[in-house]
């Protein structure tokens, strides 16, 4: 799945709004190509996709081409061969790498989003769910070591439920296929970003019946992180980069959700409008998105308590090696 930052872009009506759009020959000359693999497309990142839709990245010098990667995993993958400059995904994967000795090793310099994105899905309505209805059920879970199973598993622990005892985490379906899985009659739960979620409701198979997000607290979901000897050769691309997500940023905190919904539809073509909306409205309602993208030590810190609870922290990993805040502090100035 690509999608591609253009000039071409300028011309839409999505930018018309722009005061003087950057459609010029010589500028989109000018503009330096950047690809960037994330993790999933999902509305759980609409201010990265109003930066896009509304010329931001552009404005910036740079044209962008966005590719999905479908799990941290390859997108770590993309990153580290130099398929893609940037990287966007759960920053666990770039403390998984670090301590796996890699040399040129993975930095965040910006985060997006601070609650967990995903949702549990029930196959009847339960308006009075209680995390411990989950015992001795069967859920369609997300990838060992992922963000999504480890918050998962966070929040069982804090109701004393055992993952492994007293239900069945079912981990054997790729990332993006268990919707279809629980639409096909497979478990009694599922975790779900939307729009699968959503999704689910409107077939009348599933229904959201807990936010994960709400549930686990502040959590450093998905960050932005590039090889250090990336950051070290194009900083002016990192800050420009930086820059266009915070004006994404600010769109997104200073405007309703049918106006996001309007501006990031073009992302998301199998999404009616109206469903759009509602997913962005439940998002901004969880106060999903930060006001700026400074990744601070004590969100790295809780990120590495997840991971400990987990057992997948094999050594803790020092706040200044993985993360910078310098181009994230002068993007909110």
């Amino acid at each position: 799945m690509k999608r591609k930052l253009t000039a071409l872009l300028c011309a839409s009506l999505l930018t018309a709004a722009l005061p003087f759009p950057a459609c010029a020959a010589e500028t989109e000359a000018s503009l330096q190509k950047v690809t960037l693999n994330e993790v999933a497309h999902s509305i759980f990142y609409a201010p990265q996709y109003a930066a896009i839709e509304l010329g931001y990245f552009a404005e910036e010098g740079i044209d962008l081409e966005l590719v999905c990667g479908f799990g941290a995993d390859k997108v770590m993958t993309a990153v580290l061969s130099g398929d893609a400059e940037i990287g966007f995904m759960g920053s666990e994967t770039t403390i998984y790498a670090y301590n796996q000795g890699a040399n040129d090793y993975v930095v965040n310099f910006a985060q997006l989003t601070q609650r967990a994105g995903n949702f549990l899905v029930a196959r009847k309505e339960m308006p009075d769910f209680d995390w411990n209805d989950l015992k001795g059920a069967k859920v369609l879970g997300g990838r060992k070591g992922g963000m999504p199973e480890m918050v998962f598993e966070y929040i069982l622990k804090q109701h004393d439920i055992d993952p492994l005892a007293d239900l069945t985490i079912d981990q054997s379906i790729d990332f993006g296929s268990t919707a279809a899985a629980f639409s096909g009659g497979q478990g009694d739960f599922t975790i779900e970003f939307e729009p699968s979620a959503t999704a689910l409701e409107k077939e009348g198979v599933g229904y959201v019946v807990a936010s994960l997000g709400v549930d686990s607290g502040y959590v450093p979901y998905t960050s932005y992180s590039a090889k250090s000897s990336y950051m070290e050769e194009h900083p002016d691309i990192i800050q420009g980069f930086t820059n266009a997500l915070q004006k994404g940023m600010d769109y997104v905190n200073s405007h309703t959700p049918a106006e996001i919904a309007g501006v990031i539809a073009p992302q998301f073509p199998d999404s009616d409008l109206e469903t759009i909306t509602a997913i962005v409205t439940r998002y901004a309602e969880q106060d999903t998105w930060k006001e700026n993208l400074i990744f601070e030590e004590e969100s790295f810190t809780l990120l590495q308590d997840i991971l400990d609870t987990a057992g997948e922290l094999s050594g803790r990993v020092p706040y200044e090696n993985l993360v910078t805040t310098e181009f994230a502090e002068n993007a909110a100035k």
